[in-house]
């Protein structure tokens, strides 16, 4: 039995198209609703027929839900809840995507007391953005974290992680502080650094920016595509999950500084040691299937 029968999406772009598509390639009977606060969007949805229908207001979407599920910036998420708040059926089930979701369940549930919120962050990805860029196989082999609040009914917990188990999705429940926590040392600060090395490239008074585009390695590269991430939903980001975010940006530094005095003093056993280990790390992500193990990561020359 599927889980939900209609599933409406609210908002359009990379995650939320990919939600669409996966969820009429791979439960095709399910009745797909979509909305977009951009009209652009819109008429970009309705001409690639990306969902059953795409309405022009978020409450006309709602209406006979059983599943809505918000794929805004992490700071608009409040504001999108309010908006659906007067159409929104008793019975429904409203989830999220975002990648932050202790803010994220705080909103949620300031807009819509009472109704059952089960929140949840697929942790995938491309640096592109818009309806055109979705995919239905974005989220297989990859990982959906549902963070419940310690509330809520098991069943709806049951039937929201059902539904990205359907689309390929592995599932796992995890407090919402937890994840935060998680989630800044492995996605946001990796960010964080990508577009500050970026921006120092681009700053340097001896290196001229058409020699950093020219002479970009490997290791470069990887941090332009991090850095070429939508730049709305990371500023919402580093903004909701701040107190995470600084603990592992405080850590890292400290951790810089450390690597900085081994190789000003020619401590060459604390580098390879360091490296060794990160090296492992590097095959264990490799062996669990989460990245390609092609030479320079796949790329075609």
């Amino acid at each position: 039995m599927l889980p939900f029968a209609r599933v409406t999406i609210i908002g359009l772009g990379l995650i939320g198209s990919s939600l669409a598509r996966a969820i009429r390639e791979y439960m095709p009977t399910v009745r797909v609703t979509g909305h977009d606060a951009d009209a652009r969007v819109r008429e970009i949805a309705r001409a690639i027929d990306l969902c059953d229908d795409v309405t022009d207001t978020a409450g006309a979407s709602v209406t006979d839900a059983d599943l809505v599920v918000l794929c805004v910036p992490v700071r608009a998420m409040g504001a999108a809840a309010a908006e659906i708040a007067d159409d929104l059926p008793a019975d429904a089930i409203v989830s999220d995507v975002g990648s932050c979701k202790a803010d994220v369940l705080a909103q949620l549930s300031g807009a819509l007391p009472e109704r059952m919120i089960i929140p949840a962050h697929p942790v995938a990805g491309t640096e592109n953005s818009g309806p055109e860029a979705g995919f239905a196989s974005l989220f297989r082999g990859r990982w959906c974290i549902v963070t419940p609040p310690a509330d809520a009914d098991p069943v709806a917990v049951e039937r929201v992680s059902e539904l990205w188990h359907r689309i390929g999705a592995d599932v796992e429940t995890m407090d919402p502080q937890h994840h935060d926590l998680v989630l800044a040392v492995t996605s946001h600060l990796p960010h964080l650094i990508a577009y500050t090395i970026v921006g120092t490239a681009s700053d340097l008074e001896d290196v001229t920016q058409s020699e950093v585009i020219k002479y970009s390695a490997g290791g470069f590269r990887d941090f332009t595509r991090i850095a070429a991430s939508d730049p709305t939903m990371w500023r919402d980001v580093f903004l909701a999950n701040k107190d995470a975010v600084l603990e592992m940006l405080q850590r890292f530094s400290e951790d810089l500084s450390a690597l900085q005095r081994a190789i000003r003093w020619n401590d060459g056993d604390t580098l390879f040691n360091l490296f060794t280990k990160t090296r492992a790390i590097r095959r264990s992500i490799i062996e669990q299937g989460q990245d390609d193990p092609k030479p320079d990561f796949g790329r075609s020359h």
